[in-house]
This record gives structure tokens, sequence and C-alpha cells, in this order.
């Protein structure tokens, strides 16, 4: 079996092997330390029980027995000392060695107490030795079980491992072939749940509500293709139209003068649809990119709503922009803004009739600008109303000559680039209210 060093359940298996290596191996040596201390502190203990003994009992024969048999006691009780024990006795001032047994190895093999005790007023050392070559044997043998040991729990902890590793990722394994198998073609498909409440499951989540996203995205993208190639045939055709019958046969100059008129008039409803249009792209495309600056949104209002007087007058509607005496201030972009408000009083005057009143009005209230831009139009159904954002919709089929369903499209989008909020109430026939609310900190 071949393992890709870049796979996951390759690199999970071989930091599980090193991290589980590194600690058997400290915990050996810690075991090996830890059982050393330990017998030697046995040894030091039982010499120091033997060294308590031996006081009392030559304390005791010394005082019962002549000087001459005392080290005949002494050899009597070193013969129940075990085998791998020592003792010296001699008088500190010098004098005869008693050493049992008569020779030893190296001293340096031994463990050692010494002490001193006063025999009929005489002082003498003493000195009790304890071989460690049985301590070193079972440490020995210990070292042994943990070298052998070691690897083979590695090695099986690395199978181990890999058994987990695979169980653990097949999960990712099934997700990788599901997500392979999704294409532009089956937006719809979704990912299997793995309902196991874990890591797993919520990025099949995550995952699953992007291609929900992605899905709606390619849906509005492909309607909105659509619905702009529809919107752009018309004056294609009628540009077409009016050329070619132009050019059908010789005419007067004033039938060349309507069909150059119609033919500009088509020209430019198709450059503004293609401005908006191209408006919208740049905003899905750069996000919230447009420069900021402090503007005057009661100024920007007056402005638009002056520009758009006289086409009020050609309907017979009036425009109304009611007194205010504060400024307006906020972070925004002013080209946009004013784009902004032109679709809304522009939307006003289309569904308006004549001889009524559209009224502007911006004012300041609870920390936040509030402009208002009401009509006593035609008004809203409500079946329509989640709907006039979208891109290309009408509310009202009957007059689809007027406008190509950008405007309020436009107005949403630039509002979001300035974290306003557009709240639209309608009654119909009695009007609409479009209310934009900003943050009142410039």
């Amino acid at each position: 079996m071949t393992f890709n060093p870049r796979s996951i359940q390759f690199r999970l298996t071989a930091w599980y092997a090193l991290i589980l290596s590194a600690a058997l191996c400290v915990l050996s040596v810690l075991i090996w330390f830890l059982m050393q201390q330990k017998m030697l502190s046995d040894i030091h203990r039982d010499l120091g029980e033997k060294a308590d003994h031996f006081r009392a009992y030559v304390h005791h024969e010394s005082s019962e027995i002549p000087r001459v048999n005392l080290m005949a006691e002494i050899e009597e009780f070193c013969h129940a000392l075990p085998s791998s024990t020592y003792l010296t006795f001699a008088p500190v001032k010098g004098g005869s060695l008693f050493h049992y047994p008569a020779t030893t190895g190296g001293r340096a093999r031994y463990e050692v107490v010494t002490g001193e005790m006063t025999v009929r007023g005489e002082p003498w050392r003493f000195e009790i030795g304890e071989s460690r070559a049985e301590m070193h044997h079972v440490l020995e043998l210990l070292r042994t079980l943990l070298l052998s040991l070691i690897p083979l729990a590695i090695v099986l902890a690395c199978l181990g491992g890999l058994w987990m590793s695979r169980r653990a990722l097949k999960p990712v394994d099934e997700i990788t072939k599901a997500a392979r198998t999704i294409s532009i073609e089956n937006l719809a498909s979704r990912l299997p749940e793995t309902g196991t409440g874990d890591e797993l499951e919520r990025l099949v989540d995550a995952w699953n509500a992007t291609l929900a996203r992605l899905e709606s995205a390619v849906g509005s993208l492909s309607r909105f293709a659509a619905d702009a190639s529809h919107e752009l045939r018309t004056p294609v055709a009628v540009i077409r139209t009016s050329a070619e019958l132009a050019l059908h046969r010789q005419r007067e100059p004033h039938a060349y003068r309507d069909a150059l008129s119609d033919i500009a008039a088509e020209s430019g409803r198709m450059t503004q649809l293609l401005e908006d249009l191209l408006f919208l792209a740049r905003r899905d495309a750069r996000g919230d990119g447009m420069a900021l600056a402090r503007v005057d949104i009661r100024e920007i209002v007056e402005s638009v709503a002056d520009e758009l007087r006289t086409l009020a007058v050609t309907k017979g509607i009036r425009i109304r922009m009611l007194p205010s005496a504060d400024e307006a201030p906020v972070s925004g972009n002013a080209a946009a803004l004013r784009r902004l408000f032109l679709a809304l009083l522009d939307n006003a005057l289309k569904y308006s009739a004549a001889d009524t009143e559209v009224t502007a009005s911006v004012e300041q209230r609870e920390g936040k600008i509030i402009a208002r831009i009401a009509d006593q139009g035609i008004g809203i159904a409500p079946k329509d109303l989640p709907h006039i954002f979208e891109r290309f919709y009408r509310a009202n089929e009957s007059r689809t000559g007027e406008g190509h369903g950008l405007g309020l499209a436009l107005a949403q989008s630039i509002a979001a680039a300035h974290n306003a909020t557009i709240e639209v109430t309608s009654e119909l026939g009695r009007g609409t209210v479009f209310q934009v609310s900003f943050d009142g900190r410039p």
C-alpha cells in the first residue's frame, strides 16, 4: 500500500506515531529512573534498619561478655545477614579490623551506610554495605523489556491510527465524490448529510448553504441575462425597423427626421439601460468599493427635486420639498446618492396621475437621517411589494413603456453600499411612500 505524504491520513498517522514514540520514550525513561530511585531507597532503608539492629546487638552483647568473645558474637550476627551484605567493625583510634565476609568486590558496587558507637567507653566505627548487583539486574531486565515493547507498541499504534484515520476520513472521501458530481448543470444537488453532529456535519451544512446561494445567484444571473436580452431586443428592433423603412424608398425630409427622432429616442433608452446594467455589474463585482465623503442628503434631494420639476410640470404633477432647517450629513458617494433619489422621484412621477403632488423631506430622528419620497399615485399591490426591488420587475405591467425595471434595483443597491435601508409602504389608489434611513454619523 502506498501513501501520499501530503494526505491528511498519512500526516495524522505520522504525527500520531511521532507523538506516541516521544511519549513512550519519556515514560520509559521516567519509569526506569523511578524504579532505580525506589530500589535505592529500599536498600538505604534496609541498611539503616540493619545498622540500628547492629548497634543494639553490640551494646547488648558487650555488656554481658568479655571483649575477646565480642568479635565471635559479631561474626555470628553476620551469619544471619544476606550474602549480598558486608560489614566492617573497628576502633576509631586504630586496631584490628573486623570484616565480614573476609573479601568483597570493589566498594563502588555497594550502597554503604557508616556509623559510630561507643563500646565500653571506646569509640568504634562500623560500615554496612549492600550489593547493587540485584538492583542492576532488575533494571537491566526492565530496560530490555521497555526497549522490546516500545517498538511493538508504536507499530501497533500506527496500524490502529491508520485504521482510525481511514474510518474518520471516510465521510470526507464520500463528500469529495459527491462534490465532484455537482456542476453548473445540477446546482440543485446537495452534499449528503453525515448526521454525526461533528465538524464534518458543520462543513457539509456550510457547503450546502454555499451551493444554495450559488444556485440562487446563477438563477438570478440567468434571469438577469434573459431579461436584459428581452429589454434590449425592443429598442434594437425599433432602431432597425425605422432605419429600414427610411431606406426602403425615397421619402420627404420630415419622414427622415421622424425616423431619426425615433432612432435617437430608442438609442437613448438603450443607452440608459446599458448604463444601469453596467452600474449594477460593477456593484456586484466590487462590492462597496465606491469612494465616500461627507455629503448633505438634504442638498442632494433638493437638487434632484429641482431637476425633475420641469418633467413633473409637463405631466401636471407638483413636486414639493418640505422645509428642513438642519443639515443632514452622512458618509457617502454624492453621485451614487443622487442617482438613488433620482430613481425614487422618477418612479413616483411615473405612477402619479395629473394634478397630484409628490413630496420629498429629510429629517433627523433617533440618531438617523431619514429621507421620504411620497406620491399620490396608483399604489403597489401587497403581492408586488416583496418584488419591487428585483431587477426588471414591474409592479404595473400595463405601463411597460415607462422605464425598464431597473430603477428601484439601482436604488436598493446604492442604499446597501451606504449601509442604508429602504422601507416601502403603499396603498392601492392612494399612493406610495419610500423611506431611506441612513446612519447619522458621517
